[in-house]
């Protein structure tokens, strides 16, 4: 398992420097504009028709942002589409947010290949709860279930952990 580095350095004796993670922070932040920007358009149709965006967006943003040596994605531990599962160096991290879920501190590690892995939390903000929370909207649950018949990702509150994001780059030190 890969060493954990936060910030401020409580980790094993190691440290990431604070520029470490504002530089990935920096290589996210594009990914995550672009997935609220195709949220807010979805959801100026209504939330039905943001569903559809959701599932068609989303995936290609990633595919958008994940060139040049940088992979980015998003997981939970509570899969609405199996497609976004946590690859093996995030699932570790994914557990120990579940597991103590006042820790929203980024984290950076260490990946083979020169490269480094970087999470951010998502936390639930009201506005996730249109499809995430403990009740929905008919229209909106019947449309959840027609994409996503497994769907896990409801029943939510605010300020609860979604998931998370996570990046692969190549960091430029």
């Amino acid at each position: 398992m890969a060493l954990l580095l936060l910030p401020g350095g409580a980790s094993g004796g190691a440290s990431a420097e604070p520029s470490d993670l504002e530089e990935a922070a920096g290589v996210l932040a594009p990914f995550k504009r672009d997935l609220m920007q195709a949220l807010q358009d979805g959801l100026a149709q209504g939330p039905v028709e943001a569903i559809g965006a959701c599932q068609l967006r989303a995936p290609e943003i990633a595919d958008e942002r994940s060139r040049d040596g940088v992979r980015v994605g998003r997981t939970s531990h509570r899969l609405r589409n199996p497609e976004n599962a946590a690859p093996d160096w995030v699932a570790p991290l994914l557990e120990a947010y579940v597991g103590n879920p006042a820790d929203r501190a980024p984290r950076l590690v260490p990946l083979p290949g020169e490269r480094a892995g970087y999470v951010e939390p998502i936390g639930v903000k009201p506005l996730c709860l249109t499809c995430h929370g403990e009740t929905l909207a008919p229209a909106v649950a019947e449309r959840i279930t027609a994409l996503y018949p497994d769907d896990r990702a409801t029943g939510f509150a605010v300020g609860d952990l979604r998931g998370l994001f996570w990046l692969e780059f190549r960091p430029s030190r």
